[in-house]
Formats: C-alpha cells, sequence, structure tokens
C-alpha cells in the first residue's frame, strides 16, 4: 500500500509542477518560450526531471541530476555558437553532461555508464514530436516494469517511478502544449538506461555473467528503443530525410541510424571523421541497414 501511494504522489506531484512549470515559463518568456505552434513553453520537463531527482534512490539521482542541470543550461543558452567553432554553446554544456555521467556512473556501474550516457542520443530525437518522447516512455517503462518483476519478485520498481512522472508530465505534451526541452529528455533517457542497468544486472547474477554480458544487455535495449522510437516517427521522418536530408526513397534502416546518430552531435561527428568527403552508398542491403544516413555528411 505504501508503494502504490508512493507512485501516487510521484504522478500528482509531477502533474503539479508540470502545470506550475508552464505558467511560469509563458509569464517570463525569453529562450525558454518558443514560437512553435503559436507559443510554447519549453524546457517544462523540468517537472519530470525534479519528480525523478527526489524519487530515484543514490546514486542513481546523481546521474539524473548531472545530465539534467546541463541540459537545462542547453535550454537556457539556445543556439549559440562558439566563436567560429561548429559547436553551439548549449551542446558543450549537454556534452560535459554527458561525460560526466559516463565518469561518474563509471565509478558506480563500469563500462555500462557509457550507454546510460548515450541514451540520450534516441530520446532526443524522440522529442522533436509533440507525444513521441512520452509515448516512447510509457511503452519502455512498462515493459520493464514487467520484466524487473519477472527478475526480483517485486512488482515495484523505478520502473514505475518513471512511468508515473510521464503520466503526471504527458497530457499537455501529446496537445502540442509544451515541450520537453532538454531536461526532460535527457533526463528520461538516462533514467531509462539506469532501468536496462538494473535489468541487466539481475539477468547478469541470475547466469553468473559478467559486466560484458551486462553491456551487451543494455545495448540490445537501446537499439530496441530506437527501433520504437523511429517506428513512432516514421512518418515525420520520412518527410525529413526526402526534405532536408534529400535522401531519396529512404528505408526503415534510415530511420533508426537517424534516431541513433542524428543531431547536431552526430553531424559534428561526421564532420570531424570525414571532413568534407561524400561517400555514396549503392548497394541495396546497405540502404536496408540505414547506412546512407549513418555516412550523409551535411558539410560535404
Amino acid at each position: 500500500m505504501n508503494q502504490i501511494i508512493l507512485i501516487l504522489i510521484v504522478f500528482i506531484l509531477s502533474a503539479f509542477l508540470t502545470l506550475l512549470i508552464k505558467t511560469i515559463i509563458t509569464r517570463l518568456g525569453g529562450n525558454l518560450y518558443t514560437s512553435v505552434r503559436g507559443g510554447t513553453p519549453r524546457a517544462v520537463g523540468l517537472a519530470p526531471f525534479i519528480v525523478l531527482i527526489l524519487f530515484f534512490p543514490f546514486p542513481w539521482n546523481y546521474l539524473i541530476g548531472l545530465i539534467g542541470v546541463f541540459a537545462f543550461v542547453d535550454d537556457l543558452i539556445g543556439r549559440k555558437k562558439i566563436g567560429d567553432l561548429p559547436v553551439e554553446l548549449g551542446q558543450l554544456s549537454r556534452g560535459i553532461g554527458m561525460l560526466l555521467v559516463m565518469i561518474v556512473g563509471f565509478y558506480y556501474l563500469g563500462p555500462v555508464a557509457i550507454l546510460i550516457a548515450l541514451m540520450i542520443q534516441p530520446l532526443n530525437i524522440a522529442d522533436m514530436q509533440p507525444g513521441a518522447a512520452c509515448s516512447t516512455v510509457i511503452i519502455i517503462s512498462l515493459i520493464m516494469a514487467l520484466l524487473l518483476y519477472l527478475t526480483t519478485g517485486n512488482p515495484y520498481s523505478l520502473a514505475l517511478i518513471i512511468l508515473a512522472a510521464c503520466l503526471g508530465y504527458a497530457p499537455l505534451d501529446y496537445k502540442g502544449k509544451i515541450m520537453m526541452g532538454e531536461v526532460g529528455n535527457h533526463s528520461f533517457g538516462v533514467s531509462l538506461g539506469i532501468i536496462y542497468t538494473l535489468l541487466g544486472f539481475n539477468i547478469a547474477n541470475y547466469h553468473g555473467w559478467g559486466s560484458l554480458e551486462v553491456f551487451l544487455i543494455v545495448l540490445v535495449l537501446l537499439i530496441i528503443t530506437s527501433i520504437l522510437i523511429a517506428f513512432i516517427r516514421r512518418v515525420n521522418l520520412k518527410y525529413y530525410l526526402i526534405d532536408k536530408l534529400l535522401i531519396t526513397e529512404p528505408t526503415f534502416g534510415d530511420y533508426v541510424m537517424d534516431v541513433l546518430t542524428g543531431g547536431g552531435l552526430g553531424d559534428l561527428i561526421r564532420r570531424i571523421l570525414l571532413d568534407k568527403k561524400e561517400l555514396i552508398i549503392k548497394k541495396r542491403i546497405y540502404k536496408l541497414l540505414g547506412l546512407r544516413r549513418l555516412v550523409l555528411n551535411p558539410y560535404s
């Protein structure tokens, strides 16, 4: 009964903070209020972020707190360049947050902390469409709640905390009246990475496996998450790949690869690795696997 009450408190607090933060951002304006859809408060994902760090135990809340703070700096700063460098201040802030999650997480968890930090990427891409990130978090947290129950026998898990926090926030996001911002999708990304890791530990302990197997389990779950996001966003991704990236007849592999490697950070890495080279993918099997999107260099 106490656990049920706790989950209800998480839901109510997330819903209350969502309405409160929406109102505050709307009145204050600035970088956190965008003209999208006639005016939409951004970074309302502060609400679930606050709830997650309050109700996740140590050291998990530290990881969420780290990424959330640096992601919120990105939301506040906006798209400001660093001189002539191809990096924005916000991107730098998020990059620092990701590195800190990896470093601090490595101390507690080992190499799997790298994947926890990388969970930010697919959730960030999901948040580019109203409700997509919420749908992802709700579906995944429900599945993870079941899997954690099957592997521990405890019906109450951190997956339900994530679910309740998302359900409290989600209604206005589905209506397109608010946006998570980086603080929201990054926090959900890391929190999902944490419960993936907990499931990985449960499975590994049962079979007598080590850290490598935990890493592989979480990697598979990260890829499955990206596939789910690609499916949810498939219509929008199709038009984006055709109209913006000029990829003709994109495949589902292109959608998945965009979720895994798209965005400013992925393009920056491609620029560093490829300089101004353009790689042409012709074989059908490679196109099906999404290699056109993987090697697409916007600076070529």
